[in-house]
């Protein structure tokens, strides 16, 4: 598993130069972490590195260390080629241009420490944030680091204590994507951000933001948008691919997880891979026909795996401290089966299909007609917009029409209608986190009201950077990679008007036509998705019991943030006759969950699997 932890200090002052010893002897008790970068007052570190996968590319002459994965752009991988060789160029580039070189010629999965001119020490963290970056200070020293148990798991460390403010904005927005995280004086580094170690010194610099892709709309025709889209795809997914000698793809038999598979198999030599694919026992969440046909389609093994329906939710009690709750619903029933696959088959990594949803734009809303009013007015392409956004939606075209006419003036705001869905809440808290919710939102976000309504929301699908490790498994899971979230697909989607990329009248519908050819029939036009809502649902009826013990007795309820009665009485119901939706049920669980987890001492964790 591949981390990474700096340390930073002034060298003049004894105390803070006597504790940055004691962290670093504590550290490196470990036989598992190295030293790859130092200067005076600062110490970079690393773990579960592999070559060509999670590298060390040391800059020269003491100009810093750049950790992870690196692509050049417009240069696809080859399987089995090792990881990127940097020239003298390439550096002389990095340094003199502050990391700009970085974010421009480059993409991938990475977060690199470069130092200022006078010396300073800054983190440049990857436009898709895809490494976790958080900052902490401790004894004095400035901690830049990916994993949260490595601070705790060091001598003198306290876990840092619940930020109750911010987790009642977490609860009620879904997910915080501003600076602050819901532990006390632990903070991240947005994607795209060169930011200084010490807090005290100059302010971040964003030096890639996704909000600017989407103010820039591409002029490019269908057919060079579908060319674009093509090339893209095609270099991120094989790029990623050859970074392993083996691995694993989850094949859900959806569109996204299918255009990987045809890729994947469409080039010599072909990838060594096999294809997953995991059900439940209601229909909706079988998808085993639709993964069949594009595994037999490219010839490529398949293995079918049903997700655990007997998983206990007190494992949740045992998952690893983080600065953020995460909802466990998409790998409570599989992590441990993905693990097993990757075993048996050699396999260090599992690919897959997220992020699709978000880039290629699967909407049931007319807001694509919106986007082209807003963009482009009532042109000849107008008519064709708007029965398009019909088709979508499946309303009439002068539905379509009005809706779009309403939606071309819209106001972006991230905090509108936050807590929506939130129905177990106490009042007053609630309405105390929505005054509070602004400022816990990624300000590129909240910046952005003179984004069209499809853009908007778009822009919101991906301002959260996707799940790198896995807090269930730890060290014992492979590595999660998301080759969609890959830079340059990123920017080249958030640049795509949505009424391209949902041209046709369906969604997906510009990836759909791109890569009808490497798509059986029946899945290239299925409207219909998978669900586990059924699977989630069996599972908390199984745990209603422990459910029960955790919420109504729980740190949430004591705080004044659950509203104890009303979830005692929604418990007490039938949960699918309840208006609370199992959805929220897990939300609040999580939430206790990581309560639980964060407060505990650091002796009564579990270790690591």
């Amino acid at each position: 598993m591949f981390r990474y932890i700096a340390f930073s200090w002034t060298p003049a002052d004894e105390v803070q130069s006597r504790a940055a010893e004691q962290l670093e002897q504590a550290l490196l008790e470990s036989d598992s972490w190295c030293t790859v970068f130092e200067m005076s007052g600062h110490k970079v570190y690393m773990t579960g590195n592999a070559r060509g996968i999670n590298d060390a590319h040391l800059l020269p002459a003491n100009q810093g260390v750049i950790l992870g994965r690196l692509f050049r752009r417009g240069v696809r991988m080859q399987t089995g080629e090792s990881g990127l060789e940097l020239s003298d160029a390439d550096v002389r580039r990095i340094t003199s241009s502050d990391g700009r070189a970085l974010v421009d010629g480059f993409w991938g999965r990475y977060v690199a420490f470069l130092p200022s001119r006078n010396g300073e020490a800054r983190v440049l963290r990857d436009p898709t944030g895809a490494l976790p970056c958080y900052r902490v200070e401790m004894l004095g020293i400035r901690v830049v680091l990916s994993w949260l148990e490595d601070l705790v798991a060091l001598r003198h460390a306290l876990p840092p204590p619940p930020d109750w403010e911010v987790l009642s904005a977490h609860i009620i927005l879904g997910q915080v994507s501003g600076r602050a995280t819901a532990l006390k004086g632990v903070t991240q580094v947005f994607a795209g951000e060169l930011a200084p170690v010490d807090r005290t010194s100059d302010p971040p610099t964003m030096l890639w933001s996704a909000a600017e892709f989407c103010r820039r709309p591409s002029s490019a025709t269908p057919a060079e948008a579908s060319r674009l889209l093509r090339d893209t795809v095609t270099d991120c997914v094989d790029s990623w691919a050859s970074s392993y000698a083996s691995f694993v793809l989850r094949l859900s038999g959806g569109v996204d997880s299918s255009i990987l598979l045809g890729i994947l198999s469409a080039h010599e030599p072909l990838h060594d891979f096999v294809c997953l694919n995991y059900h439940s026992r209601d229909p909706g969440g079988d998808e085993r026909a639709y993964a069949r046909l594009c595994a037999q389609r490219h010839g490529r093994p398949l293995i079918e795996r049903a997700v655990d329906e007997d998983f206990r939710l007190e494992e949740l009690l045992h998952v690893a401290r983080t600065p953020l709750p995460f909802h466990y619903i998409g790998s409570m029933g599989t992590s441990q089966a993905d693990a097993q696959v990757c075993a048996a088959h050699h396999a260090s990594a599992v690919l897959n299909g997220a992020g699709g949803d978000q880039l290629f734009f699967e909407v049931q809303c007319t807001w694509p007609a919106a986007d082209y009013l807003r963009l482009r007015g009532f042109d000849r392409g107008c008519v064709g917009a708007v029965l398009d956004a019909a088709h979508l939606v499946r309303v009439s075209f002068w539905k379509s029409l009005h809706h779009a006419m309403a939606d071309r003036g819209f106001q972006g705001n991230p905090v509108e209608g936050a807590g929506r869905y939130v129905s177990l809440m106490q009042r007053d808290a609630k309405d105390a986190a929505s005054r509070a919710a602004p400022r816990f939102v990624h300000p590129c976000w909240l910046a952005a009201q003179d984004l069209p309504i499809g853009k908007f929301h778009q822009l919101g699908m991906v301002i959260t950077p996707f799940d790198y490790y896995n807090h269930l498994l730890r060290e014992a899971a492979p590595e999660r990679i998301h080759p969609l979230m890959s830079q340059p697909l990123v920017e080249l989607c958030l640049s795509t008007p949505t009424y391209v990329l949902t041209q046709g009248g369906r969604g997906r519908g510009l990836a759909r036509t791109t890569f009808a050819d490497l798509l059986p029939r029946e899945i290239a036009t299925r409207r219909s998705k998978g669900r586990m809502s059924n699977y989630s649902a069996k599972v908390l009826q199984r745990n209603l019991a422990f459910v029960r013990e955790l919420l109504l007795d729980g740190l949430l309820a004591k705080h004044g943030l659950l509203d104890r009665h009303r979830t005692e009485a929604a418990l007490a119901d039938r949960l699918g006759a309840s208006t609370t939706r199992a959805t929220e049920f897990y939300a609040w669980i999580a939430c206790e969950t990581w309560l639980r987890v964060a407060t505990r001492s650091s002796g009564q964790a579990r270790p690591s699997a």
